[in-house]
């Protein structure tokens, strides 16, 4: 069965309103599943500049899926140890959450295989 790479990536800048309350990262991390396929997602690994702790999540539509805390002024790499498929058509996205009035970027490296 053969299988093609995905990645959500880049750096983008984010101006915090609350730990509860996420907004999307970029419209380009966005990714919705191909008809036919099945996504799994793989890692993810992040980047954060600014001086308080921010929450990069994975939402399925619309859903968290998985969450991502990078502290201050740092970075994370997360090898996803439980894939899951994910159904066609799904809709998934990269949000990212940081204390009201943080700013800063985030560094998103996103991967997953179609199959």
């Amino acid at each position: 069965m053969a299988s093609t790479p995905r990645f959500l990536q880049g750096v983008f800048p984010f101006t915090g309103h609350g730990l509860d309350k996420p907004e999307a990262v970029d419209s380009s991390t966005i990714f919705v599943v191909p008809s036919g396929s099945i996504a799994q997602p793989l890692y993810f690994r992040g980047g954060n500049s600014s001086d308080e702790l921010i929450v990069v999540s994975l939402l399925k539509d619309g859903q968290p899926m998985r969450m991502f805390p990078m502290g201050a002024k740092s970075g994370v790499n997360i090898p996803l140890r439980v894939v899951e498929d994910v159904d066609p058509d799904s809709v998934l996205e990269l949000v990212v959450a940081a204390p009201e009035g943080t700013t800063g970027e985030v560094v998103v490296d996103f991967g997953l295989v179609l199959i």
